[in-house]
């Protein structure tokens, strides 16, 4: 590859606020403010697509790393807690299934708890495989609570907007200035799209930016990375054929549910994402199934409550850039690559490359071997995640449109066909340790899609019935009796905040961090 001049780095702009833009600032500076230059450039009158507001467990390392208050970050960004989502008519029309984190069951170290209950339903003594997770026994009960030991494992729901205004207080508390205005030009030592560097952002009021290393978190536009510097983009609409979505914010008219909805329609599937004080709703849809004309109408028809603002329909192309780090510039978020929200990934894209580039950073200089291994590290993990989007549609029972049968009956990617029949053969998965779904996420979804294991391993064999109706009632009798003394989940949430329910954004974000 080129290779730009070993350049110490000490100027980094970041160009694009957002979830993205707010979440690389406030790790940055959090870790490096006192020996860099952090400047942040956006723009009141640019909008965000924040619809992003349903997370994964993995956000809490992030919090973590920041030493954020759970309780204070929820009361400022509205949360709700996550257990899992539920899929309503992905299988087939009337049947639903949930995906939830942390583990179902209890594993041998030579099998996997899927093999002892593969066995307890041959023999009609085994409940649904649900019924041995306490995460979606008490999803479905709407309870929640922490418990010792991590007993159950959630993400959030959350307020995009709030999230970023929350994360830009505790920037700036960490020296990180931020411009307000728009860019106007994109200034290269080289011609645009060749061996340049970035040099400065031109504003369009005439203020040049100078940096040594820039961030590019200007969303699907990419105008750093893709604009400027040419890095094209790997189109998997082919795999992916849902290309728009539609967005509207709703009145509550019910307590919150501690998991995400994602209901599966002839044209696409909507998400219902509750959070303390309204309803995220929207459509992702084939533009080839249905007009983005009609699009706001059909969700209109399928929400509850109150309309808090107008529908407003987003393109975009599932993929990826052929690059994620080109020259002296980093795409974080919209601007790197874009998979459907149908897992809740894409805070958490902007979280690994955001942690990945903290532990790459290039103070002294550029490395190429870094950049190689940031790009590499990127590609995978996407990749990782695109398939097993891709599962969710692949496999599945509907033919009730062009779309279903499309997606039911097209090639996959050779990775995923390995999973697919690995599981449905032997009832066996994998699990590579730098991939982002665990074992049990792999599982849920492909039996909850309609993939049924030809046999299961045969150390489960070596239970007789009585053991084994045991074993398996002792794990459901657990789950069962942890979910009862749970309180709800409404009242949890509203007992949490309390205490932190009037302070300001900028108030909490300002509090103490806890190093």
């Amino acid at each position: 590859m080129n290779t730009t001049s070993p350049t110490p780095i000490r100027r980094v702009v970041i160009a694009g606020g957002g979830t993205a833009g707010w979440m690389m600032a406030a790790l940055m500076s959090k870790l490096m403010g006192r020996q860099l230059d952090i400047q942040l450039v956006e723009s009141e009158e640019i909008g965000t697509v924040g619809v992003g507001e349903a997370t994964i467990p993995a956000l809490h390392t992030f919090h973590n790393l920041l030493g954020i208050n759970e309780a204070e970050f929820m009361a400022a960004t509205n949360a709700t807690f996550k257990l899992g989502i539920k899929f309503e008519g992905w299988k087939e029309v009337g049947l639903d299934y949930f995906h939830s984190f942390g583990t179902t069951g209890t594993d041998h170290w030579s099998a996997g708890f899927q093999h002892f209950w593969l066995k307890g339903q041959a023999e009609g003594i085994a409940k649904t495989y649900t019924d041995y997770n306490t995460e979606t026994v008490a999803a479905y009960a709407d309870r929640f609570a922490h418990l010792p030991r991590n007993g159950l494992n959630y993400a959030y729901h959350l307020d995009a907007g709030r999230y970023a205004k929350f994360l830009r207080a505790m920037s700036e508390q960490h020296g990180v200035q931020r411009i307000e205005g728009k860019i106007g030009t994109v200034l290269m030592d080289g011609p645009a799209g060749r061996d340049g560097d970035i040099t400065a952002l031109q504003m369009q009021d005439g203020t040049r930016i100078d940096g040594d290393l820039f961030i590019d978190c200007t969303g699907f536009r990419s105008l750093l990375l893709g604009e400027a510097l040419g890095v094209g983009y790997e189109d998997w609409t082919h795999w992916l054929p849902c290309d728009r979505a539609v967005a509207v914010q709703t009145a509550s008219v019910r307590e919150a549910w501690p998991y995400t909805r994602s209901i599966a329609h002839p044209f696409g599937w909507q998400w219902r994402i509750p959070l303390q004080h309204r309803v995220g709703n929207g459509l992702v849809y084939s533009s080839k199934e249905l007009a983005d004309a009609d699009a706001p109408e059909v969700l209109k028809a399928n929400v509850e409550g109150e309309l808090l603002i107008q529908p407003r329909v987003i393109k975009f192309t599932p993929g990826q850039r052929h690059k994620v780090w080109h020259r002296n510039c980093i795409a974080l978020g919209l601007a790197s690559g874009f998979i459907e929200p149908l897992e809740s990934t894409s805070i958490h894209l902007i979280q690994r490359s955001a942690i990945r580039l903290m532990q790459l950073f290039p103070s002294r200089g550029i490395n190429p071997a870094d950049v190689d291994e940031f790009n590499q590290q990127c590609e995978r993990e996407l990749a990782h995640i695109r398939d097993f989007v891709i599962l969710h549609y692949h496999v599945t029972e509907r033919r009730d449109s062009a779309l279903w049968n499309h997606v039911r009956t097209m090639d996959v990617p050779a990775s995923l066909q390995h999973r697919i029949a690995l599981f449905r053969e032997s009832a066996r998965v994998f699990h590579q340790s730098d991939e982002l779904f665990a074992l049990n996420s792999w599982i849920q979804v492909m039996m909850g899609q309609g993939i049924t294991p030809q046999s299961y391993h045969p150390v489960a064999d070596l239970m007789g019935q009585a053991e084994l109706g045991n074993f398996l009632g002792d794990i459901h009798l657990k789950v069962a009796r942890t979910v009862a003394a749970l309180p709800s989940h409404q009242a949890y949430v509203e007992q949490l905040c309390a205490p932190y329910r009037h302070a300001t954004t900028a108030q909490l974000a300002a509090t103490p961090l806890k190093i």
